[in-house]
């Protein structure tokens, strides 16, 4: 059986499954091939986190709400300098790598163990050559993802991208008001926040999603929500969009003064 697309094959070291134990428990690292394509998953207590196709296509992320990411660029055509909150399997910024070699990213992961098996496993040192020869850089940055939006330099960055989660929750220190207060200060003027958040079974009125809202909506003028349908087995995302500049998403969910809750707030620290 060979890929449809372009004839790769891998090797039978590359099919074996592979347990990792990261900061948030078992790993594990297998390669699968669906609908003519071979592709590496990565998961965390049954629930995929991340993904690579294999072969010439491996720049490529398989996920629609990573390549829902790349928006960024078509609302920023000049951005030059990005942060992303949660690295996993490091597939937005290869992404950036491919499509856009000359920016620099500065990627913060929190788990040594993560970083060392997208190195190993999802072409992450070949994605930071294909940036350094096309005049950018993706930095990996081994940190929590909180601290290192506190300690940003004011405006140093033209968009950020919070995606960070411990198997399928999302981290709540990144979704509060403080965060994205810190998020706007680390932007450049009209500068574009993105936050994925994955709606929630138990959680049926959106509460979480409500909440991101309102904190997003009480510190940038301008919120959008849009909603990322994947044919593989990741299900929904809602990718919401704040900036002080208008934001031009025609796919955009309308909703009114109500919809959103109360905003998170980080807690008090005794």
């Amino acid at each position: 059986m060979a890929d449809d697309a372009n004839g790769y094959f891998p090797s039978p070291a590359e099919l074996l499954p592979h347990v990792v134990r990261t900061q948030s428990g078992l790993a594990l690292v297998r390669t699968t091939h669906a609908r003519g394509i071979w592709q590496r998953i990565l998961s965390t207590g049954g629930v995929w986190q991340s993904a690579t196709l294999l072969g010439p296509r491996r720049m490529e992320p398989p996920f629609a709400y990573h390549r829902a990411f790349g928006r960024i660029f078509d609302l920023l055509p000049n951005a030059r300098r990005l942060l992303a909150i949660g690295g996993g399997g490091f597939a937005f910024p290869k992404l950036v790598a491919e499509r856009h070699p000359a920016v620099v990213t500065d990627v913060v992961e929190i788990d040594p163990a993560v970083i060392k098996l997208a190195r190993r496993w999802f072409y992450l040192d070949e994605a930071c050559e294909l940036q350094r020869r096309g005049g950018g850089q993706l930095n990996v940055i081994c940190a929590d993802g909180r601290r290192a939006l506190d300690g940003a330099e004011p405006s140093s960055y033209d968009a950020i991208v919070l995606d960070a989660f411990v198997r399928d929750r999302p981290v709540r220190s990144l979704a509060t008001l403080e965060a994205f207060q810190a998020a706007h200060r680390a932007l450049a003027p009209h500068g574009v926040l993105l936050a994925n958040v994955v709606p929630d079974e138990n959680d049926p009125g959106n509460g979480f999603l409500r909440s991101v809202g309102a904190g997003l909506a009480a510190v940038f003028a301008h919120v959008s929500i849009t909603l990322v349908t994947d044919r593989q087995n990741v299900g929904e995302n809602y990718i919401v969009f704040s900036s002080d500049a208008a934001l031009d998403l025609p796919d955009a969910i309308p909703f009114d003064d109500g919809f959103p809750g109360d905003a998170l707030r980080d807690e008090a620290r005794g």
